[in-house]
């Protein structure tokens, strides 16, 4: 059976929680921009009748939508913190290693 190897670039979390965050706010920005348009603008009574009911249905799938990439985006921000945590502490437990080998602690070589 071949080697597996798992590995998580955290920048690349980064990232993706950045590009996230954007989603909403240009979901939010192309909901805004159609907010002001009124259905008496628009046409026909049918036409306004129809435009209204794609804005309804519009708003309440962008607060949806928005409501599903906040809790994804929070589930990245934790899991990103975790590596973090873990990638820390390794590097810490190995500077601890390289210490107490080189002498510092423990009475090894020096």
């Amino acid at each position: 059976m071949g080697e597996q190897q798992f590995k998580t670039d955290i920048d690349q979390l980064g990232a993706f929680i950045r590009t996230l965050e954007g989603c909403v706010k240009e979901l939010n920005d192309a909901r805004t921009a159609l907010a002001h348009v009124r259905a008496d603008q628009i046409g026909t009574q049918r036409l306004d009748e129809s435009c209204d009911g794609f804005q309804e249905r519009w708003k309440y799938g962008a607060e949806q939508t928005e409501e599903m990439i906040g809790a994804i985006t929070e589930g990245v921000k934790t899991n990103k913190k975790a590596y973090e945590e873990v990638e820390e502490a390794l590097s810490k437990a190995f500077a601890d290693l390289e210490k107490a080998s080189t002498g510092g602690v423990g009475g090894g070589a020096k």
